[in-house]
């Protein structure tokens, strides 16, 4: 009777409710890769110069590394663990959130695109969260950080460059353009 009310707690403090599989294997970050990518947007900037062209490549563990950054700055993340695929034009987001006592698997699918103006535009396809319908913080919460993540105090915004082509293929995204 104990075991079946011990068994009976630990259940009623965390009930896993599954969802998407992870898209690929596990991809490594740490905080040391996630400051690679303010690295990575310096050194080209100042190899393009004044009006010059530039093109920046990150890997998934980079984008990985800066999205768990971000994602640890808040006090209960909407999502843990998160891992990012750079893939077929896509970013997926793969991770775990909480609700609760209920765990669930995440999978956030974006296109990145670039408007008339030459800035990013991050659009979010699909949000996979178990049998559940996905909350709309979730959607605005991940929007905003890859916004900043491409456009904002990392990318093109504080560098003043013109975005001309975005390219995702082979766990990379490859962002070309000129400074203003």
């Amino acid at each position: 009777m104990a075991a079946v009310a011990l068994l009976a707690a630990s259940l009623a403090c965390q009930i896993d409710i599954g969802g998407p599989a992870q898209p690929g294997p596990p991809i490594p970050a740490s905080t040391e890769i996630a400051g690679q990518v303010a690295l990575s947007w310096k050194s080209a900037v100042d190899a393009a110069g004044p009006g010059g062209e530039l093109s920046v490549t990150l890997d998934e563990s980079q984008i990985t590394s800066f999205l768990a950054s971000r994602l640890s700055r808040a006090d209960q993340p909407l999502i843990r663990e998160a891992q990012a695929y750079l893939r077929d034009g896509l970013i997926q987001i793969f991770g775990v959130t909480q609700q609760g006592p209920l765990t669930a698997n995440v999978l956030v699918a974006v296109s990145p695109s670039v408007t008339p103006e030459g800035d990013i535009k991050i659009e979010v396809l699909s949000i996979d969260l178990g049998p559940l319908p996905a909350p709309q913080a979730l959607k605005d919460s991940l929007s905003a950080i890859l916004t900043e993540a491409f456009s904002g105090t990392l990318g093109p915004l504080a560098t003043g460059l013109r975005v001309t082509t975005i390219n995702v293929a082979d766990g990379h995204i490859t962002i070309t353009g000129k400074l203003r």
